[in-house]
This record gives C-alpha cells, structure tokens and sequence, in this order.
C-alpha cells in the first residue's frame, strides 16, 4: 500500500511557509522507502487578494489529487482553510522531509486506528457541536472511571482532522500531552480552573487568530 505526504520546501529542500517562494513536493512511501512522486512549483506573491489566494489553492488542492496530507514551517489563513476544506490533516515541521515523513505517517495511522476502534465499540463520546464549527466535550467521566479508554483516544482524532474552530474541553485535570499539543501545532489554548476539580480549556486553532 503507497502512503503520500506532500510538503512545501524551499530552495535547499527544507520546509518553508506557504507566504514564500517554494514547491509542493509529494512523496510516496512503498514498503520502507520514501520517493519523490511529483512536485509543482508554488509562489503566494504579497499583493494577491482574497480571489486569487484562493485560486491558487485551488490549484494546489488539483496537484494533490489523493494525497490528503500536507506539511509545511508555517500553514495559516486562507492555505490553512483551503486545505481543511479539502480533507487534509495539516502539520507544521522545520527541516528536511526525511528527518519527519516517518513520524507523520506513524501518527496518522495511529490516529486512524484510534478512531475506527473507538467508531466500532461505541466507547466513547464525540465532541457536540455547538454551532459555527465550536464544539464542546467533558472527559471528566473518562476519567474517573477505570473503562480503559484515555483523554489522547478521544481528542487525537478530531485534533488531527481540524474539523473545527474552538474545542471546549471540560476535566477534571488537564491531561499532559494536551498540554504538549498546546505548545506545537495550530493550536492555541486557554486553562480556565471551574472548581474543585474540575477545569476547561478552550482549544482553538492558531490560525483562527491570524487570518
């Protein structure tokens, strides 16, 4: 089975921001070796307006055909919905392809697994959705309770699709890789102690801030 990641680099095959000058790269991995599948040329120039921003993301989202997965140093604003939209899971990496495409792969396939597991048995509680992409859950029940299922198996998976613009999320204690994912990726988050007890932190993606 192939397994494509495309990522943006730039002159000297490192991952750069999609506000300068680079190429898409896609590479497909085929047993234990990653190889260069295609690439395309990109240029977001500073003077474009909303309408041609999303043209060229538009052909971007062409390019990649199958290949739901995109890496690059910074992914933000119009790229960062575009590529939402079209079903990508979206990671932000500084350096060379080859020191994270393994990485990558590893946590989209453990997110996969997680979810169809938790989808087959009916363990867990999704997210509700709240209205205009915020959506709010309680682990606290998770928690204290001894039915094996963990905080990581029931946010990594809507984490990582992105689905969504704010992620309420009530426990009784903050959870130490949430704490980690705070400090790396699109998102951003506020820790607000309700009482004893219990805690919400307010989930929301970076770039809802900067777009």
């Amino acid at each position: 089975m192939a397994h494509d990641i495309a990522v943006y680099i730039n002159e000297i095959g490192e991952t750069t921001s999609l506000n300068e000058k680079g190429k898409v790269v896609i590479y497909q991995k085929r047993q234990t070796q990653w190889k260069l599948l295609k690439e395309k040329h990109f240029n977001l120039e500073p003077n474009l307006g909303l309408k041609e921003l999303r043209q060229k993301m538009d052909e971007v989202i062409i390019f990649l055909e199958d290949c739901k997965i995109f890496t690059g140093l910074s992914v933000v604003g119009v790229p960062y919905f575009a590529l939402e939209k079209a079903g990508c899971s979206i990671w932000e990496f500084a350096g060379k392809p080859r020191e994270f495409l393994d990485y990558i792969l590893e946590q989209e396939e453990e997110a996969r697994l997680q979810e169809e597991n938790l989808k087959e048995n009916n363990l867990v509680p999704l997210p509700i959705d709240t209205g205009n992409g915020c959506y709010k859950i309680s682990l606290k029940d998770i928690q204290q309770s001894n039915s094996g299922v963990t905080s990581k198996q029931v946010l990594i998976p809507f984490i990582r699709k992105g689905k969504f613009y704010s992620l309420e999320v009530v426990c009784s204690h903050v959870p130490p890789w949430l704490e980690s994912e705070l400090a790396s990726g699109n998102l951003t988050g506020e820790i607000e102690k309700l009482g004893n007890n219990e805690v919400r932190v307010m989930i929301s993606k970076k770039c809802c801030h900067e777009c």
